[in-house]
């Protein structure tokens, strides 16, 4: 088996389709994509741990719930609780609405069934926001889920500046891991200038430039190169 073929089978429990096809089409191709995989997964500024669960969340905000899938596994593997997890795909919720709220479902009975819990789905497929978060919170009901609660009684209000305040408040994630989330939202969706106002949020709830470039580098692995294009327009250089 490749280096390649080995390392997916390693964080995956087994070799996905498009890993193989890659392989079988272009093994050198593989090689180099596990090369820069690799390098960008390891811990630096932002732990492994949290670029799983970003990369999980962004793709909630994207609606592309396949890598969502993908790196919710890396999360619970690398010791998320489903607390947390829900709070990032709430920022979800911030940056696309009820859309990557419903997305998110997906990635939480995943998250569920793969700590041993398996949920119970409603019997009707939940169609509104508050059913959505009714429907979280019932599945937390053995976890904490204070937060979804009062989190659905702010969303209630329809009020946007409460919304934004209440999801992005230190719950059992930081503010600043929050504001790291909505910028790799942006910037997945090549939103580079949209994407500055909340690079300013996350700096002043405490992100670094290298926090920043770490994002920028996951970006690179679930949306491609131009998303670093974005990321690097407003990340100061290095030393400044």
């Amino acid at each position: 088996m490749s280096k390649g073929l080995a390392y997916f089978k390693e964080v995956y429990d087994q070799v996905p389709g498009w890993v193989q096809k890659m392989h079988d089409y272009g093994p050198g191709v593989l090689e180099h994509y596990t090369g820069i995989r690799s390098e960008i997964m390891q811990d630096g500024a932002l732990s492994r741990k949290e670029k799983d669960i970003l990369i999980a969340a962004m793709n909630a905000a994207r609606l592309y719930p396949r890598s969502m899938l993908y790196h919710t596994k890396g999360a619970i593997d690398f010791g998320y609780t489903i607390p947390e997890i829900v709070e990032y795909f709430l920022v979800s919720y911030l940056y696309r609405g009820g859309a990557a709220l419903k997305v998110s479902l997906k990635a939480l009975a995943y998250a569920f069934e793969l700590k041993g819990k398996p949920v119970k789905q409603p019997a009707l497929e939940p169609q509104t926001n508050e059913d959505i978060l009714n429907t979280i919170i019932n599945w937390l009901e053995q976890e904490d889920n204070n937060f979804v609660k009062s989190a659905l009684d702010v969303i209630k209000t329809n009020d946007p500046a409460r919304i934004e305040k209440k999801l992005l408040s230190e719950g059992h994630v930081s503010t600043r891991l929050k504001c790291l989330s909505m910028v790799g939202n942006y910037i997945t969706e090549l939103r580079g200038e949209e994407a500055a106002v909340w690079i300013e949020k996350a700096r002043q709830a405490g992100a670094t430039e290298a926090d920043l470039a770490d994002i920028g580098y996951i970006c690179i692995l679930t949306a491609g190169i131009p998303s670093w294009f974005e990321l690097s327009d407003s990340l100061k250089q290095a030393g400044q």
